[in-house]
């Protein structure tokens, strides 16, 4: 399967400022990545290129298989893209503002009342398609741009800044969006400062730092085919570490007197006969689950890690 998004060697400069540099990575069909990073990274810049916004001096960029450079008007029916800022026409109704954009990227006249209708349930805006957009809250109008993005059922979709004026119960309506079109074949790409809203709904991280990808990983362990355990004991466990480490398929990651963080390679069923094994052992186990690191505390780590 061909990678919905493939960039290589990018180079892009602003006067006196190399904004991308040597910029490379790749980003599955179907995932949701976490585009994380200072003021300053690049991540802007990249999205703009991505979306065939603006031109880099060198490198190449394919985003669902259309090479972006040679053919920006086609990558662009393709794409949704969501600037950090962004217009809508205030003398426009919701409707109308869904109505212009669906046009713009090629919705056919057949097609157009459903693509509307479709989005404004999308966004929670069904009640409001008849208001203009000057009469919008800073939330209400943010999640207009965001339809206005979607209109088309973009296969790649591109976002800056999405949750940025949104209270929080938008914010997990907005996070539960994400995972629905996730989950129906979208890929999508979100830059934003709040880690905590990315980690409800991101499944891989890009890390940008001074123009460059310092790392480029898969959340959770899934994707390497690794999980973290949580294990928890009825009673203090002589030597816990070395009682795991003799169990078969566990590394230890930490270990105190009656719980551990334990690594384990495979799927669920290598997980339940882990499980087995520690209660033949004669471990006392109270409590066996899944951990995950969170997208802030990896992206820490990974900053921690490359001394920056």
């Amino acid at each position: 399967m061909l990678p919905a998004i493939e960039v290589s060697s990018l180079l892009f400069e602003y006067p006196g400022v190399r904004a991308l540099d040597d910029v490379s990575f790749s980003v599955a069909e179907g995932s949701v990545t976490a585009l994380v990073g200072p003021n300053g990274a690049g991540k802007t810049t990249l999205l703009r290129c991505l979306a065939g916004l603006e031109e880099p001096l060198l490198g190449s960029i394919t985003v669902s298989g259309v090479d972006v450079l040679e053919e920006p008007r086609a990558v662009h029916r393709r794409i949704g893209y969501l600037s950090d800022f962004y217009g809508l026409y205030d003398a426009l109704t919701v409707r109308q503002c869904f109505a212009h954009a669906a046009a713009a990227h090629g919705v056919r006249d057949a097609a157009l009342d459903a693509a509307v209708n479709r989005t404004a349930e999308r966004l929670d805006l069904a009640d409001l398609v008849a208001r203009r957009a000057a009469e919008l809250s800073r939330g209400q109008r943010q999640r207009v741009a965001i339809g206005q993005a979607l209109i088309h059922d973009p296969q790649v979709l591109m976002l800056d800044e999405p949750a940025s004026g949104l209270d929080p119960e938008a914010r997990h309506s907005l996070a539960l969006l994400f995972t629905r079109l996730a989950g129906e074949g979208m890929t999508l790409l979100v830059s934003s400062h709040i880690l905590a809203e990315l980690d409800e709904y991101s499944t891989h991280m890009l890390v940008m730092r001074q123009g460059r990808i310092i790392e480029s990983k898969p959340l959770g362990g899934a994707a390497s085919g690794t999980r973290q355990v949580r294990i928890v004991f009825a009673r203090e466990v002589a030597d816990l570490g070395a009682a795991l480490a003799a169990i078969a398929g566990i590394r230890v990651l930490e270990a105190g007197a009656r719980d551990a963080l334990v690594e384990i390679a495979g799927d669920a069923q290598a997980q339940s006969e882990v499980l087995r094994a520690l209660v033949l052992a004669g471990l006392p186990v109270t409590a066996f689950s899944a951990e995950r690191e969170n997208l802030h505390q990896s992206y820490l780590r990974t900053v921690a890690g490359r001394g920056q």
